[in-house]
This record gives structure tokens, C-alpha cells and sequence, in this order.
């Protein structure tokens, strides 16, 4: 008998499949993630029900909640959109930082009232996001450098910047902490109903653009016939310089509106550190929302449930903080499984040998 594992290009991907992805990504790095918890002696089930049910179901977790989710889903923009022109732009950490450092530097030297200094502080940031963005793109659109690269150094050149000027011209308040002083009332982002800020609006606006964008202009056409045949799409006479600039500068802005919303929405002064990695969890925001700006924004709103929810937890069981990491690595990880069986068909074609008919003993003369 012999066995033989087919794999075959896929024609037509089932609606089931498609859309079902994300679902089942996620269903499976959270199964896969009670296991570590058996490990450690604790109930999955009671360990999820803290993390999912308590964040939202009171009105904390839910605060708390919507205000991790700006961040994130400003983020997950800034990776979506270079993502449907095919680039990926792993810099958005540094464009967050960049943004922020500028959005600061306006709230703590301009003096204005605060429904005109509010704007003007992201302004300032998405300016600065957008520039930092650009310098990846420019290179990646006129000189055929490696985005990934470049992007991923340029944070890093990011947080060096943030530590000296936190450390120096910037730094404020008591001690020798890497802080800027403290905002004035103007220069904070008021809050809704609820006390989350009005940040969230800025998010869902900027969700809503991106989708009408993508989906009900000439320019979201091409960024997505560029991103799946970028050769094609010059025979046609559209420009892959303009849509890699474009992308990567309207990325990085949001990146950094997301880093000003988070300083002068939630923390108040500027601290060394405010960012716990958004930049890189808006990689899996990104891969989980591929196909809509509003996928994205769902996307986000899981993560900031894993966050908030990641640390009730840490605190009623005693889990280590790594488990949301862990179970963030595992949505990757499932995730381009997904993508593997969602272009190829996966078979097992058995073959039975001949039969061998055994032969017949011959009888002796008598």
C-alpha cells in the first residue's frame, strides 16, 4: 500500500473558509493556550471567563478596553493599508514613537486654547509618522530596498531619539526619570461618556476613511491591483512609486495618531516606555483584518480584550504576563496556516499494490 500527500492549487476558495478564517485562528491559538494553563494549574475555562467575560462585562473592563483599543487599531491601519499594496511595514512602532515625541512637543510649548491645541497636537504627530514612514517608502519605491528592513531599523533609530530627548531637552517633572512634565487640561483629549477619550472617535473615523478609500475610489483600486500584480498594474499605466509613498505616509500618520492619542488620552505626560509593543501586535491586528478596514478595527478590539484581559488575569491566577504574548505568536502562527490551506487543497491519495495471488502447490504423480 502506498500513500501519497497531494497538495493542489485551489481555484475557488470556499465562502466558509474565507470568511472563517479568523475565527477559527483565533479558537484555535486560545485552545492551544489552555494547554499552558493546564500546565501552570489553572482552570482554563475560569481563566477565559476572567479574561473575556469580566473585561466585558464591567464597566472598567470596558473602559479600559476601548481605551487600549485606539492604539491598536490605529496601528493595525498602519500595517493593513502597505499591506494591500503587497509591503509590509513592521516600522509602525517607530512611526507611534515619532508621532507621539511631536504631538508632545506642540502640547507643551503651544500655548492655545484646547479645541484648537487638541488638533494641532495630531497634526503635529501624523506630520511626523508620515515622514518617518516615507523614508522606507522612498527607498523601497525608487530603489527597490527592502521595506521590512528598513522600517524595523528606523524604530529603532525612533526609540533612541525618544531616549535621549526624554532624558534631556524634553525631560520634566522630579527626579531623574525619562518623562516629559505633566500636560495642561488644553492639551489632554477630552473624554466621551464613560470616561474614555475622544480618541476612540478619531479611530473609528479614520477606520471609516480607510474603508471608503479601499473600497469606493479609483486610488483604493489601484493599491490593491498594485499589491496583487504590481507589474500588471504599470502595463496599465498606474504609478507603483505614488502607491508605495502613499501607503506607507497615510500608514505612518495613523501610526502616529495612535501615539498622541495614547500620551495625552491616557498617560498624561509623556513616559519612556508607554508603548508595550503596539507597533508589533498591529502586525497580527493587521493579518487578522487583511480583508477590511472594520476586520481590522474588530481585530484591534480583541487584542486591547487580550491586554486588559491578559492582566486581570495575571493578577486572579498568577499566570505570567508572557501568556498574551504567547497567544499572540500563536494567532501568527495560525494565521499563515490558514493562508497555506486557503490557497492550496491538501489531499491523501492511498494506492493498494497488485494482489499477489500465492501459488498453488503441485500435486506428485502417484
Amino acid at each position: 500500500m502506498n500513500v501519497a500527500v497531494t497538495v493542489d492549487a485551489r481555484e475557488d476558495i470556499p465562502v466558509w473558509l474565507a470568511y472563517g478564517t479568523p475565527v477559527f485562528t483565533v479558537l484555535a491559538a486560545l485552545a492551544v493556550s489552555a494547554i499552558a494553563l493546564v500546565v501552570l494549574d489553572v482552570n482554563p475555562v475560569a481563566a477565559y471567563a476572567t479574561m473575556f467575560v469580566e473585561t466585558l462585562f464591567t464597566e472598567f473592563g470596558l473602559r479600559e478596553t476601548l481605551t487600549k483599543a485606539v492604539p491598536l487599531i490605529l496601528t493595525g491601519l498602519a500595517v493593513y493599508l502597505p499591506l494591500k499594496a503587497g509591503l509590509f511595514n513592521i516600522g509602525a512602532e517607530g512611526q507611534l514613537v515619532a508621532g507621539a515625541l511631536a504631538g508632545t512637543w506642540i502640547g507643551l510649548n503651544v500655548s492655545l486654547p484646547g479645541l484648537a491645541l487638541v488638533p494641532l497636537m495630531f497634526v503635529a504627530a501624523a506630520v511626523a509618522g508620515g515622514i518617518w514612514a516615507g523614508i522606507p517608502a522612498y527607498l523601497r519605491a525608487k530603489w527597490d530596498v527592502n521595506e521590512i528592513i528598513t522600517s524595523l531599523l528606523l524604530t529603532f533609530v525612533a526609540l533612541e531619539i525618544q531616549s535621549y530627548l526624554l532624558r534631556g531637552p524634553m525631560q520634566g517633572g522630579t527626579g531623574n526619570f525619562p518623562q516629559s512634565e505633566r500636560f495642561s487640561e488644553a492639551a489632554m483629549i477630552p473624554e466621551l461618556l464613560g470616561g474614555v477619550h475622544a480618541g476612540l472617535l478619531v479611530a473609528v473615523v479614520m477606520v471609516a476613511l480607510t474603508y471608503v478609500l479601499m473600497t469606493k475610489t479609483r486610488l483604493g483600486f489601484e493599491i490593491t491591483f498594485v499589491g496583487s500584480n504590481d507589474e500588471a498594474a504599470q502595463q496599465a499605466g498606474m504609478s507603483k512609486f505614488y502607491v508605495y509613498l502613499f501607503v506607507f505616509v497615510v500608514g505612518g500618520a495613523f501610526a502616529a495618531m495612535g501615539g498622541i492619542s495614547e500620551i495625552a488620552g491616557a498617560q498624561g505626560r509623556y513616559r519612556a516606555g508607554f508603548e508595550p509593543g503596539y507597533g508589533f501586535t498591529a502586525i497580527p491586528i493587521a493579518l487578522l483584518g487583511r480583508n477590511s478596514a472594520f476586520k481590522v478595527m474588530l481585530a484591534g478590539l480583541f487584542f486591547a480584550v487580550l491586554f486588559v484581559g491578559g492582566s486581570s488575569m495575571e493578577v486572579a491566577f498568577g499566570v505570567p504576563a508572557a501568556l498574551v504574548e504567547i497567544i499572540q505568536a500563536l494567532v501568527i502562527l495560525f494565521l499563515i496556516t490558514a493562508e497555506f490551506f486557503k490557497s492550496y487543497r491538501v489531499g491523501i491519495d492511498i494506492k493498494r499494490g497488485p494482489t499477489e495471488t500465492p501459488a498453488q502447490p503441485q500435486r506428485g504423480d502417484d
